[in-house]
């Protein structure tokens, strides 16, 4: 089983309490892992009505200075916290691309991101800069949701039920390291779901009884050996005196049902592989682990497997390419 080591967190702060919701769980996690954190503020160039950068240095003074007064202090209460050695530092320009690039230049191994900050909450589950961290950072990401009924104030986060949802792959297993050390430090209850999908059948006409025996046999051998992968998954941890269970549903869609599966076990921390059997490299994130970030009501843990190997888009490429003139 591979151990994806986090050594290094990186917080980006807005200065709003809808960003601070992540700090709970900061405090809850950086002890566990024993990783050094570094908080960071990323300051805008002033647009004047033109839609061109104005800059007032005195004004850019001030602001930096409250910045840095607002990250100090942040980094005083996580102190008086149990979270030591706290890093800060206030970047410039575009945030979404600034934090991506300290993150990448700087060997950050995981992301803690609030859905929403300083622009507020609104329909969307995941606000339009926490987005663009999320497709191109290429991290383990920690998102924590701003919408959910929660407190900013410094009291560490309670992880009681930790929900891993897994294909039986070798990939699907990244993130059990991680939450294995969670859940002896939290006292959590691991909870492993396994769905198996009845496969479609192609036919404008409803299926024989041979098709559909059949199609209940593969479900039913598919059933078994994920039953059988999880025991023997559960008892390479029978040592270290911690409450498993797994189960092992089906149903015609495997995302619905592992969606439904991690509201009903009222999880304070989904956790999954950002991806599963497939490993495609094209894309940063799964379908599930995608439908759980767009879709998901709890706050996710994603183990990035693939950091070094993931495809850069056409729109990178040309951005690129642009900036070179």
């Amino acid at each position: 089983m591979e151990v994806i080591l986090i050594n290094h967190i990186l917080v980006p702060l807005d200065g709003s309490r809808l960003a601070e919701c992540v700090l709970p769980h900061v405090i809850a996690i950086a002890p566990v892992i024993n990783a050094r954190v570094t908080l960071v503020h990323v300051m805008q160039p002033l647009q004047d009505g033109r839609g061109s950068s104005a800059v007032d240095p005195v004004e850019w003074h001030l602001n930096k200075q409250n910045s840095e007064k607002y990250l100090e202090q942040v980094v005083s209460r996580l102190n008086e916290s149990g979270v030591l050695g706290v890093e800060h530092m206030i970047l410039e320009g575009n945030p979404a691309n600034s934090v991506i690039d300290f993150a990448r230049n700087n060997n950050v191994d995981l992301i803690v991101l609030s859905t929403h900050g300083q622009s507020g909450l609104s329909g969307w589950n995941v606000s339009s800069v926490v987005q663009k961290i999320l497709l191109r950072s290429y991290k383990s990401i920690l998102l924590v949701r701003a919408y959910l009924p929660s407190s900013a104030e410094m009291t560490k986060v309670r992880y009681k039920r930790l929900f891993i949802g897994m294909d039986c792959s070798p990939r699907s297993e990244f993130v059990l390291p991680f939450a294995i050390s969670l859940a002896q430090f939290h006292k959590s209850h691991l909870i492993l779901e396994s769905v198996i999908e009845k496969p479609q059948s192609i036919n404008r006409f409803p299926p024989s009884d041979q098709d559909t025996e059949l199609l209940n046999k593969f479900v039913e051998r598919n059933s078994e050996a994920a039953s059988h992968y999880l025991k023997q998954l559960i008892a390479q941890f029978s040592m270290k005196e911690l409450k498993i269970t797994s189960h092992v549903s089906t149903g015609d869609n495997a995302m619905s049902v592992l969606h439904d599966l991690a509201e009903e076990s009222n999880a304070d921390l989904v956790l999954l592989a950002a991806h599963g059997y497939t490993g495609e490299r094209r894309w940063p994130y799964g379908s599930v682990t995608t439908s759980f970030i767009a879709y998901g009501n709890t706050s996710l843990m994603i183990m990035q497997d693939l950091p070094d190997e993931i495809q850069q888009t056409n729109a990178e490429f040309a951005a690129k390419e642009h900036a070179g003139h």
